[in-house]
């Protein structure tokens, strides 16, 4: 049995909002994946829905089978696990998107396409018709990687700062724990504790207890 393309990226996520993404109970009070959750993907109703006013310029109180609808992920989830909808691929994952992370990954604005996009790529890819999205997320994650410690550890505050308006929240996670690595190294070399928890450990060791 093959591993997931993007179990390691998984294992990433889980470290920087120091939650497991299979504990449903955990994401529900966690307000990154509650805000997560609301980002729109358009859907086709495999079945007609009647009592419902989803559309508010619409006078119907209805939806007819195959019509088109942005709904929030977390309804759109729902509704698929019941079979009422076919999820389409979000645009945050279109060709565009694909195109200029190959041309120049380190320099595309993933924040304005979707600011939690490897947690939603991670939620969407299982029930989509599209099995290139873990791969896509992958090669991304991989590509930016280098990018976003070089600049953590070389750039200053007002260059950083320029360059978190195109991270997503978690390359900004990652972001801030390799400055908060490189500070506590810094300080260790002139005199420092020599041992410091780093931070992300300190909290899930918190939580744990």
């Amino acid at each position: 049995m093959g591993v997931s393309p993007f179990s390691s990226l998984r294992e990433w996520l889980d470290q920087c909002r120091n939650s497991k993404l299979e504990d449903r109970m955990d994401q529900y009070y966690h307000i990154d994946d509650i805000i997560m959750e609301e980002e729109t993907v358009s859907v086709i109703f495999q079945k007609a829905a009647f009592g419902v006013g989803i559309d508010p310029g619409s006078t119907m109180d209805y939806i007819e089978t195959g019509s088109k609808v942005e709904l929030p992920f977390w309804l759109a989830h729902e509704l698929q696990l019941r079979q009422a909808v076919s999820v389409n691929v979000a645009s945050c994952f279109d060709q565009k998107t694909r195109q200029e992370l190959h041309a120049d990954s380190a320099a595309v604005d993933l924040r304005s396409r979707c600011p939690f996009f490897y947690e939603f790529g991670c939620k969407i890819a299982p029930i989509v018709d599209d099995r290139t999205i873990g791969f896509l997320l992958l090669s991304a994650f991989k590509s930016r990687y280098k990018e976003i410690l070089t600049k953590a550890h070389t750039v200053t505050f007002a260059a950083g700062s320029k360059f978190w308006t195109i991270l997503t929240k978690e390359e900004i996670n990652l972001y801030e724990t390799a400055q908060s690595a490189m500070a506590s190294f810094k300080k260790w070399r002139i005199g420092g504790p020599r041992f410091q928890i780093a931070s992300v450990l300190s909290r899930k060791r918190k939580s744990m207890e």
